[in-house]
């Protein structure tokens, strides 16, 4: 079957381009945030953890220096140089 691609909506057209189920992708973003809604702060945050661990374990060192020093430049533009207090490493 031919589909004439010119009259279609962008949003029929990545629907039919895409090999995933735009319904239950919808489905799957609302059931992430109301479960998101319903946890505690600790147990987003064991999440969270989770997932760092996993980006740290596919990341190359050089690629987490390169993110780290990028995390140091942001936090200095926004809140300026902070100097270490005496006898603090």
């Amino acid at each position: 079957m031919r589909v004439r691609l010119a009259i279609l909506p962008s949003v029929m057209y990545d629907a039919i381009m895409s090999k995933k189920n735009p319904a239950a992708q919808a489905l799957g973003r609302l059931g992430g945030k109301a479960r998101a809604k319903a946890l505690s702060d600790a147990e987003l945050s064991k999440i969270g953890k989770l997932g760092a661990r996993a980006r740290r374990k596919k990341l190359s060192p050089e690629e987490r220096s390169e993110i780290a020093r990028k995390a140091v430049q942001a936090r200095i533009a926004k809140y300026g140089q902070k100097t270490r207090k005496e006898g603090k490493p």
